[in-house]
């Protein structure tokens, strides 16, 4: 079992249990996590886009997806079926292990971070943020890669507002700013 997945037994659900007052079954959890990237003027490069999945799925564990356009966009050069992003949804196990990389091992990585921004819900109990660069988690190999690139990552949680959710993933361990933001 992962260490987040049993610290969210035996620690986070009944501390959210105590403090939320209800059924220990209406108690949100992490239901997955998305990890995507917007390709831009890589979608031209098929050697770039290549580089970019593989660093996307050995950062995920898992093997990612590229994402085609569903129309033409004539203002953004962009034409049916043309790759334009990389994506890869994280659940069980490994949404569970990557979670936890990103907590303990590469947000503290980054350079200058004061933590996240907390208006990055949804209303409906998601969080999404973005980071600059890949270079932070400890599988990518400076020399592996063609162009730096970041990501936008969501986390999906069981929850339907925004306070319980972030109750839950500040338990959990995502460093949020000090303060209102």
């Amino acid at each position: 079992m992962s260490r987040l997945k049993e610290r969210y037994l035996n620690e986070i659900r009944p501390t959210l249990v105590s403090e939320l007052n209800t059924n220990a079954m209406l108690i949100p959890k992490l239901e997955k996590v998305i990890i995507s990237v917007g390709t831009g003027e890589a979608s031209k490069d098929s050697k770039l886009m290549q580089n970019m999945t593989d660093t996307i799925s050995l950062i995920a564990g898992q093997k990612a997806v590229v994402v085609k356009a569903k129309k033409s966009v004539a203002g953004f050069k962009v034409r049916e079926d043309m790759p334009v992003g990389i994506r890869v949804t994280l659940r069980a196990a490994r949404m569970y292990d990557f979670f936890d990389k990103l907590c303990s091992i590469a947000l503290p990585r980054v350079k200058d971070f004061r933590g996240l921004k907390r208006t990055g819900f949804d209303g409906n109990g998601n969080y999404s943020f973005g980071l600059q660069e890949q270079l932070m988690f400890p599988e990518v190999q400076f020399d592996d890669i063609i162009k730096t690139h970041g990501m936008n990552i969501t986390v999906v949680t069981s929850s339907s507002n925004d306070k319980d959710a972030f109750r839950l993933l500040e338990l959990a361990g995502l460093p949020f700013a000090k303060g209102k933001n």
